[in-house]
């Protein structure tokens, strides 16, 4: 199978999902000058009170979905450098089967970080019903997830492809390694070949926030495949 498009790490095939991830996963500007005193310089600016920090972005690697990728999808998005995807292959095994699917969708790539030195994947899932909406389809995959709790859905939009409908949920799990609590973040798109959700989980909860950086490049770069 193929690799990502030039600049990615070799792909590969995988039977099923690996271990160690979710399973089937500025201050206000400082004191003004006083009033009249001529010729001082502005000190460096800064966001306004309550205003996000802009999200940091890893450095591109390559890009996956399209055919002859390692992942041919019904989206494409840049990947991290270093990070490997596997396809998962479909099978017929009903037991193996509920290891593949959680909610609607089913697991078709994951997206390994060891390479880059974090213990976590970046997952890609799919479904065809596309009349489902992404709230739809991320509601059902967090009510499959092990124990979920904290959960916040939020509207967003694909800055590479803003008709695609898209939602976004974050949410805490309890780990089967670990037995603590940690985070996971689902991004859901709806396209015409039906949904797709990325899922960022991550063995612990500093892994997820090491692994951010890659969940908002996939995110930024993400658009319906051309076919």
């Amino acid at each position: 199978m193929g690799g990502c498009a030039p600049g990615t790490g070799a792909g590969g095939t995988a039977a099923g999902p690996s271990a160690g991830s979710t399973g089937p996963s500025a201050r206000a500007a400082g004191p003004t000058a006083g009033a009249g005193a001529a010729g001082a310089a502005a000190g460096p600016s800064a966001s306004a009170p309550g205003a996000a920090r802009p999200a940091r972005v890893a450095a591109k690697g390559g890009t996956l979905g399209a055919p002859g990728s390692a992942c041919p999808l019904p989206v494409t998005f840049d990947v991290a450098a270093a990070w490997v995807p596997k396809r998962i292959k479909p099978v017929d095994d009903p037991d193996l089967r509920d290891l593949l699917d959680q909610g609607t969708v089913t697991i078709v790539c994951e997206i390994d970080a060891k390479p880059a030195g974090n213990i976590g994947f970046l997952r890609v899932w799919t479904d065809g019903d596309a009349a489902a909406t992404p709230r739809e389809v991320l509601e059902s995959f967090v009510a499959g997830d092990d124990s979920p709790g904290s959960v916040v859905h939020r509207d967003v939009e694909p800055a590479a492809d803003p008709a695609l409908p898209a939602a976004e949920v974050t949410y805490v799990v309890t780990s089967p390694l670990l037995g603590e609590r940690k985070k996971v973040r689902a991004l859901a798109v709806v396209t015409p070949a039906g949904p797709v959700v990325l899922e960022l989980g991550g063995m612990d909860t500093d892994e997820h926030e090491g692994m951010l950086p890659a969940y908002e490049l996939a995110k930024g770069s993400l658009a319906a495949a051309r076919r």
